[in-house]
Formats: structure tokens, sequence, C-alpha cells
């Protein structure tokens, strides 16, 4: 709430003797119009509306109002204390989550805080964290945060307005280029009105729906702490950057142990939107190069909690008798999130690869319902959209408000966009790893392409080259998957080929600006109110910049689409132009979509514990979990724990 500006003029006013009225209006005309002064210098048009409130939506009303106690999915009485470990895969080499440079250690962002914050139950909605209040106009030209006084870095030394500014500054200039990009675009100017007070400007062209959020998630570190150390942005460093979180570093083993120790002094312990959060003292991460041997070292105790993502595993894995003796809880919960994106991607930079038809035919190589069968259990559903498992997902024909955003690129729109449903996958036969039918297919999309099969059984095109596809993988599990897919592709005539990699080879073969590759597994990610991360993803200008751009997509079509996005000022006109432009992507064959569940597979140490009912969009095992110290006792004197 806005505090009361005028209310100590008015107790004046209220004691003042009726003889002294006139010099009263006289000073309060000038009080006022002082007042007014920093409005003035901010911009403020005569008759504009402010809107000072402790949160943001991007379309409609706040679940929680100013006075909210705790988030509702919170177990407000959450005891602190204890451990919980998890596992990652492979190795790393920094803790600067930042740049490109090194592999970032698991975890790494997490001593840093931003203005605003997101929950796990609500989409679109930002609160306030680092600041106390935030004021702007309707038109969201402009935002002042006003931060919370009381805010520390994690050395005890306060945050301030500077702070915010320096890293907005250092993002702009040296941050990631696909984000600064975007950023710039954006942002007119910063403007420090206090220790406590910080305006952004917003550039007139800029699509201001999300604007105020982009800002507001920024992470914040110390500018002392950053000139002090001469920190070197662009470089990788085991020394973190000095941040305002709930945890610090405890200590780290180069490619294999990394621990985060709570702050007993953490400044927003008891903020609204931290009650019943953060409550475990460490939170440890063990590295493995092995996915089996990182389940054996569960099944040990050397980590403690673990999210399956193997079905295999799931299925026949958890009969060790910890399991059956109730030492390790196996758990389904729900998970009503978006899927993934997981997929196969085509490095669209390869000259091989431009033909649409070419990509559709390798695609259908991939027998998807085989695969569930006999590898995955049939745990899993196969994905079609970009925003499969949600309302933003095209279905169908298109509707005629889609046809409205559409018609106008009919001319660069991919074939059957505006007169055949969606793309969706082709269901192949579960029988057999090769579909015949597909085969078939794919054969005649390739004959058609100029790929033909010569006397070797090997398809080449009009210059004798080979059709030749890598497919480079880093990770193990992820064999018995490619194998009978390289092996329906060999069928089909195509030079196809698996090549294992260590996870250090991965991260120079498909970051900028090598992308050398042919096909990886990778996750794009797309939001429920999708913003300007569209363009790091999809847009041409981030084709051969953009570290999640790994396709290397260039299509102008898309690009018009995602402007389109971008102005949607309802939640109606959101999904239309949201589901517009996944029917384009989806006709471009950009990607052979893997799969998801729609629900969590964990299993845990019989120590933890979580509310009844979990938010939809986070699982949150290291935010709002929480340990049972005397069950800890029990596993550790009965000798299931170290």
């Amino acid at each position: 709430m806005s505090r009361n500006r005028t209310g100590n003029m008015a107790v004046a006013a209220s004691q003042a003797r009726a003889g002294m009225m006139r010099v009263w209006l006289a000073v309060i005309s000038t009080a006022l119009a002082l007042l007014a002064l920093p409005f003035m210098a901010q911009g403020l048009r005569a008759g504009e509306e402010i809107i000072k409130a402790h949160a943001i939506s991007t379309f409609g009303n706040l679940k929680y109002g100013p006075d909210f106690k705790h988030l509702d999915y919170v177990n407000p009485q959450a005891p602190k204390g204890g451990e919980i470990s998890e596992w990652a895969f492979g190795s790393f080499d920094s803790m600067h989550p930042y740049t490109i440079k090194g592999r970032s250690g698991a975890l790494s962002s997490i001593f840093f805080e931003s203005l605003l914050t997101a929950t796990a139950d609500t989409i679109g909605e930002s609160y306030c964290l680092l600041c106390e209040s935030l004021e702007y106009p309707k038109d969201r030209s402009w935002v002042i945060f006003d931060l919370r006084p009381e805010a520390r870095f994690s050395d005890g030394s306060p945050l301030t307005a500077d702070d915010v500014a320096f890293s907005y500054e250092t993002f702009l200039t040296k941050g990631l280029t696909s984000f600064r990009v975007q950023l710039a675009k954006k942002v007119e100017s910063v403007e420090v009105l206090g220790p406590h007070r910080i305006r952004f400007t917003f550039k007139a062209d800029a699509p201001k729906r999300d604007v105020i959020q982009d800002v507001g998630g920024i992470p914040v570190f110390s500018k002392a702490d950053f000139i002090r150390r001469d920190f070197q942005f662009t470089e990788s460093t085991l020394e973190p950057l000095l941040g305002s979180g709930p945890y610090v570093l405890d200590r780290l083993d180069v490619g294999q142990t990394i621990v985060y120790r709570r702050n007993p002094d953490y400044w927003g312990e008891k903020l609204p939107i931290n009650i019943g959060r953060n409550n475990f003292d460490r939170i440890r991460i063990e590295y493995y190069a092995d996915y089996n041997a990182a389940f054996e070292g569960f099944k040990g105790g050397t980590y403690t909690f673990r999210n399956e993502a193997a079905s295999k595993i799931w299925a026949t894995g958890y009969d060790f008798p910890a399991v059956k003796e109730g030492i390790v809880i196996k758990e389904t919960l729900p998970d009503g999130d978006k899927a993934t994106g997981q997929s196969f991607i085509f490095n669209l930079r390869r000259e091989k690869f431009q033909d649409p038809r070419v990509r559709e035919a390798i695609g259908l190589m991939f027998n998807f319902e085989w695969s569930n069968e006999r590898l995955f259990y049939g745990l899993y559903a196969r994905i079609n959209s970009f925003w499969e498992n949600s309302y933003l997902a095209a279905e169908g024909l298109p509707s005629p408000e889609e046809k409205a955003i559409l018609e106008p690129l009919a001319d660069i729109l991919p074939p059957g966009v505006l007169d055949q449903p969606a793309v969706v996958q082709h269901v192949s036969t579960p029988k057999r790893p090769l579909d015949r039918k597909a085969l078939r297919k794919a054969a005649a999309l390739l004959d058609a392409a100029g790929w033909t099969v010569g006397a070797d059984g090997l398809r080449r095109n009009a210059k004798g080259e080979l059709l030749t596809v890598e497919f480079l993988n880093d990770s193990q599990t992820f064999n018995r998957v490619i194998n009978p897919y390289v092996e329906n592709l060999k069928r089909l005539g195509v030079d196809a080929r698996h090549v294992f990699v260590d996870n250090a080879q991965m991260e120079v073969r498909t970051r900028p600006p090598s992308y050398d590759f042919d096909i990886i597994t990778s996750m794009i990610q797309t939001s429920y109110i999708p913003g300007t991360e569209l363009r790091q993803y999809f847009g041409s200008e981030t084709a051969d910049s953009s570290a999640f751009n790994l396709m290397g997509l260039r299509n102008e079509a898309v690009d018009r689409l995602i402007d389109v996005v971008l102005e949607a000022d309802t939640q109606e006109e959101l999904t239309t132009s949201v589901h517009a432009l996944d029917r384009v992507l989806r006709a471009l064959r950009l990607w052979v979509p893997q799969w998801y569940k729609n629900v969590h597979t964990v299993a845990y140490y019989n120590m933890y514990e979580h509310p009844e009912n979990l938010p939809p969009y986070a699982l949150g095992e290291l935010d709002f979990w929480w340990y049972d110290a005397e069950k800890a006792a029990a596993l550790k004197a009965s000798g299931a724990l170290r």
C-alpha cells in the first residue's frame, strides 16, 4: 500500500488557527508542488494514472493480495534443518552460470535474487522480492521499483539501487548475446532515483506486456564485490559472484561435489513470499558420468533424493531391499506443467537439412511406439506440440481467429498450415522397431528431395554426396534409443551414425559459435506467457549467436508471428497467436519430438516430507519440502545412511 504523503500536513491543518488558513494554503500549495517535482522529472504525464502494488500480473487479477501471509502450497510451520542431496550428470568447471565458457555447476544461480519472483501455482504473476513495491502507468511505459531497505548480500553488505543498475548494465553489455540483444530492444534508460529506488524507462516501440517482469527478473549481484575482485563476467570461475539469496557456497570438489549452505543470517527469511521455503540447511549435488552408476550411488545412500527419468529403472530397478523395508519411498506425484520440449533437433545450418522433406523423412524413422512399449514400459506419451500438455497447443484445423493472423502471411507459410490440421507425429507399429509404412513414406520423400539410392544401397544427391546423419550424444541411457533409430535410417539408405562423446566435448560442439553437430537431443523450452525468449529460441537474429536457438532457425513467418505473440494484450489474443505460431513451427519439421509424462516419478530416503497438495507447476523438493529429524536419526541408527 502507498504511504500517505500528505498525512502530516492534514494533521497540521486540523491544529491551525482560522486566522492562519490563508498562510497554510500557500504552504500546502508549495509543498504539493515540490512533491510533484520528482514525478514530473520522471516523465509523469498530466492525468496519468499510476499503479502502486506489491506485485504485477500480465493478465487479470493477482492470486495473492498485499497482506498474504504465505503461499498456499507451503507448510508455514516446516522445520529448518538437515540436508537433501541429488545427483547431476557429467561434470563442472565453473560456478558462473551467465557465461558460455566452461560448464557451470548445478544450481549455480542459487546465490542470486531478483526484484520480482514468480510462484509455482500461478501463471503470469510476479511478486516483490528484493523490492517492497513497484509503480507504473497503465501503459507500462516505465516502472519504478522501491527496494526493501533491509535487503542484504550474503556478506551482510546492503543491497541498493546501484547494485540493481550495475547488474542490469553488466548483463546488457557482457551477458549472453541473445539475452543482451533482447534486453537492448526493450529498455531506453535506467535511472537510480535514490539508495532504494530505481526507474526503468522502456522504448516506445517495445512490447509492454511483460517488460516489467523481464527487468524485474534480472539477477542482482554486488557491485562492490564485482569491482573489488576485478571480476571478468565473460570468463568462467569457481568463485561465484556475491548474491543475496538464502544459500551460499559451502564447499566444492571440482567435477564431483557441490555443497550449498543455508545462510542463517539470510535477510529475507521472514518475508511472506519465503515462509515455509528454503528449509534445508544444506543442498548437496553429487556428479556421475554414468546414469547407472548414479542409480547405484542412490541405492548405496551416497545421495538421498532422485527424480527418476529412466523408465526402465523406474519399472524394474526399485526392487532393492531399502524400498521393500520402507527406508526408501518410491512415489508418483502429479505434474501439471507443460511438457519439456525434449526432442532430437536438426542443425539447420547444414545444407542437407535445408529441405523439410529430408527432415520429415528422418523423423519418420523414429518409432516412438515401439520404444515406449519395449524400452519405456509404456510410461510416456508422444510430444506433438511445442506447448504440449497445455491449452496453448494447436489442435485440428485453424480457427477463424487463427486464420486472421495466418492469412496475411500465406505466401511465406509452410504448405498445409492454413487448410490442414496441425502436424502430429506418425503413429508407428509397436510390434517391431522398423515401421514399413513409415519407411515407404520416408523413401518417397527423399526421392522427391533428390536423395536417391545407389547400387550400394546408400542415398546420394546430384553432386554424388552421401546423405550422412550423425547423432551426437553424451548420455549412455540414450544409447538404447538412438541405436535402433540409426538402424532404421540405415534401412532407408541413410549413412546414419551414432557418435558418443563426453559432456565436455558435447558442450564445445553445441555452443556458439561452433554448432558442430547434425542432430542432438535438446530441450526446447517454452512458457505459458511467451515473451522475448521466443526470439532467443526461434528468432532469425539469434540463429548464429544463441545458446538456445541451437537449431539455427531463420524463418520470416516465425519472426513475424513472434511479434504477434509479443503484442497480445489479452489471454484470448495470446492463446490464439501461440496456436498460430505452434502450427507453423510444427509444419517446418524442425525437430523429431520425443516424449513426456504428466507425473513426477521420485524416490527418496524416508526422512523428507512435502505438503499434501503440491502446486501444479513445480515439484519443489529443494524449495518447500522439509527434513524430518526423527526419521533421519532412525535411518542413521539402522545403518541405512552414513
